[in-house]
């Protein structure tokens, strides 16, 4: 029988030393069991195995234990007293079911039970992969170090695979549910899977000059809608993300720099963890409206085609009266009222998701007018990176109005502050 914990040996008789020069806390392999050279009916013993001792060292467990000390067991840990030689036996980071396995036989073992009857391994050293600290950390960077035929650590938590023209992400990776940092950055990946998706302690997320010419709706909707962080996307060639991007809301720092972005998301102003954003050099004509509800410490929209603003020439979809379909659409937004598509169909729920805000704070669908205005960035960020070689910290944002009302009280504003 074997259980693979973290183990400490105490000496009662030199408590500032340890045994053996094993190191404390060390990553161990404990085996009960007998000795190979030792005949059938000779008593079971207990080997602590460690990397710095392999070959173990051995306790003899027939009436040699002292007291068993148990009361954390649920968390994986326990102590064995021995008599002789008098040391602590200390056991941490164990699989509780497993360590409970492991106790209740060396208590047999210790009361003299057959050892026929005991679950008893053969005692022999331990290869190096039972007691080495497992891999937390890979950094690869070149194709020639890449592992084709090994698995990675299912223990890693930080993988790094740049340079290694990948085309796709290899689906070893998406084994990995430790991750919490995936770096393939320059690499020539066109597509992600949806399966990342399903790493659940995933944190950051490194995809900079790659192929990419999408982010898929399901990793939108998958579990790292809490656990990413960390998003970077830069150097792509990226033109739109898709609405549902916005439900990523732990988000704290996106890189979408270098790519063929022609509009940010239209409810960016639900990412209200986010902090840190740069969109330099795309192609962004003007903001969301959302977008002034954002709250940055920093922000880089530099070397963007932004469009002159012009209220004073709107674009109006407006038709009156309004449409039934319209006018339902307003009132179940501006009421709050559930629904899903067990009620509608799936086509009017998604519309209803990118309902526009008129400044009245009224809802409208397809029937409104639009325009642009200034923003001066320093109201979403605390550091704005010019955003032209003019040092301009000015960009346009779009402005929707529900009712010509509105759009007529808005243009007096305007005309006001403007003379």
């Amino acid at each position: 029988m074997r259980l693979q914990c973290e183990v400490e040996v105490r000496s009662r008789l030199l408590p500032s030393c340890g045994l053996r020069g094993r190191a404390r806390g060390a990553r161990a392999l404990l085996s009960l069991g007998r000795p190979p050279d030792r005949p059938p009916g000779h008593s079971a013993c207990l080997m602590v195995c460690t990397a710095r001792d392999r070959a173990g060292a051995r306790y003899k467990l027939k009436g040699n234990i002292e007291q068993f000390f148990t009361k954390f067991v649920e968390e994986g840990k326990a102590t064995v007293r021995l008599k002789e030689p008098a040391v602590d036996v200390c056991l941490s980071k164990a699989n509780a079911s497993n360590l409970k396995s492991f106790l209740a036989a060396v208590r047999l073992a210790h009361r003299g039970t057959d050892v026929e009857a005991l679950p008893l391994s053969v005692l022999v050293p331990a290869k190096t992969s039972e007691v080495e600290k497992p891999k937390t950390k890979m950094i690869i960077m070149s194709r020639r170090d890449y592992p084709l035929t090994k698995n990675f650590p299912y223990s890693l938590e930080h993988l790094q695979a740049s340079y290694c023209k990948l085309a796709r992400v290899d689906m070893r990776m998406l084994c990995l549910k430790k991750l919490r940092t995936l770096d393939l950055s320059h690499n020539h990946i066109k597509k992600l899977p949806e399966t990342i998706g399903d790493l659940v302690s995933l944190q950051e997320l490194n995809l900079h000059n790659n192929h990419l010419e999408s982010f898929c709706v399901a990793l939108c909707n998958s579990t790292l809608q809490k656990s990413l962080q960390f998003l970077d996307l830069s150097q792509n060639k990226i033109k739109a993300l898709p609405v549902q991007f916005c439900q990523l809301q732990e988000l704290i720092h996106l890189k979408l720099d270098d790519n063929e972005l022609i509009r940010l998301p239209f409810k960016m102003g639900q990412l209200s963890q986010l902090r840190f954003l740069s969109a330099a050099r795309n192609k962004l004509p003007f903001l969301p409206s959302d977008f002034r509800n954002l709250s940055l410490e920093k922000l880089d929209l530099f070397g963007n085609p932004f469009e002159q603003p012009n209220p004073l020439v709107p674009s109006i979809q407006l038709k009156i009266p309004l449409t039934l379909l319209e006018s339902a659409a307003r009132a179940t937004v501006n009421y709050r009222i559930p629904y899903g598509c067990h009620l509608l169909p799936s086509h009017l729920c998604e519309d209803l998701e990118v309902a526009k805000t008129c400044q009245c704070g009224s809802a409208c669908l397809s029937c409104f007018i639009q325009t642009t205005v200034t923003m001066n960035l320093h109201h979403v960020a605390h550091t704005v990176v010019l955003v032209d070689n003019m040092g301009g910290t000015e960009a346009p944002i779009v402005c929707y109005f529900c009712s010509l009302t509105c759009y007529s009280q808005f243009l007096d504003r305007y005309l006001q502050s403007n003379r």
